[in-house]
């Protein structure tokens, strides 16, 4: 079970600086987003078995959404809110880096009345998988803790994805390793840890964040990923150095990758591997989601 954002992303790739007040060329895509929404998409291209719960609304955006990840394979407990606006985020891209420009729109709306219903309807779920997102968010929040609620109720493993430094900042690192300790799985990635865990080495940071989580993932890019468990144990993958289009969506699918495995009963080592993979998959290609 996946909880979280399901967006349309405006993604606009360009090679040189942006010149303000001016023109600056660049090729402009739109298609599916939302780190929930992408994970969830590659966890279906890796062959889970996925539901996402997530809120859109009741316009052609949000059908759209729906239907695309639906055609891959989600299954989608997804409410289509009258009178909301589907949420949208330009993605302003190089072979480097990505800058997010925010409308959540309907991803705010995020009910806890949904949740649980989305729940109750999943018997067989076993992992619930949390974008940070709707905590980050004080309208979104109650869905959030909700999803939270109804995976310890029913004993699955929980993993929670810090998502974003900028609104991390915004609610305090104390606050949100209150919401979330004692999860199964919390992944971040370096800019995230810095923010949670204050300045140090990756490798510091995660033995901070394992204080509030049995394990703790730090993505590092093509530098690969940390895994801290909270007895000690420390691993470290190296990466996959390919060639880069589009990082976007990159740690939604190292996400999907390390779960599948992870949830199957891989190692912490096999996990990170075939987080690696998806994850080099995804920056081979424009936009978020599975091409």
């Amino acid at each position: 079970m996946v909880v979280g954002d399901l967006v349309t992303d405006v993604v606009v790739m360009h090679d040189r600086q942006i010149e303000a007040g001016t023109d600056t060329l660049a090729t402009i895509t739109a298609r599916g987003g939302g780190q929930g929404a992408n994970t969830a998409a590659w966890l279906a291209r890796a062959g889970s078995p996925v539901t996402l719960i997530a809120s859109v609304g009741d316009d052609l955006s949000g059908r759209d959404r729906i239907a695309e990840l639906e055609a891959q394979g989600v299954r989608c407990a997804v409410r289509a809110h009258p009178g909301a606006t589907t949420g949208t985020v330009v993605v302003l891209a190089t072979a480097d880096e990505r800058t997010l420009l925010t409308d959540p729109g309907a991803c705010l709306l995020l009910d806890p009345a949904d949740v649980r219903a989305a729940f109750d309807a999943s018997p067989n779920v076993v992992h619930l998988h949390l974008s940070g997102y709707p905590l980050l968010h004080e309208r979104s929040r109650p869905g959030g803790f909700a999803a939270l609620a109804a995976a310890r109720e029913r004993g699955l493993t929980i993993s929670v994805d810090a998502a974003s430094a900028g609104p991390l900042r915004r609610v305090g690192a104390a606050a949100f390793l209150g919401w979330v300790r004692g999860v199964d799985l919390l992944l971040c990635n370096a800019d995230e840890a810095g923010v949670l865990a204050g300045p140090g080495t990756p490798a510091a940071q995660a033995a901070v964040l394992a204080h509030y989580a049995r394990h703790v993932v730090v993505k590092l890019g093509p530098d690969g990923a940390i895994w801290q468990e909270r007895d000690g144990a420390l691993r470290l993958w190296a990466g996959t150095r390919v060639p880069v289009k589009d990082p976007t969506g990159a740690g939604d699918a190292f996400a999907a990758g390390l779960l599948k495995a992870w949830c199957c009963g891989s190692s912490p080592d096999e996990a990170l591997k075939a987080g690696a993979a998806l994850g080099a998959a995804a920056v081979g290609q424009v936009g978020g989601r599975p091409g």
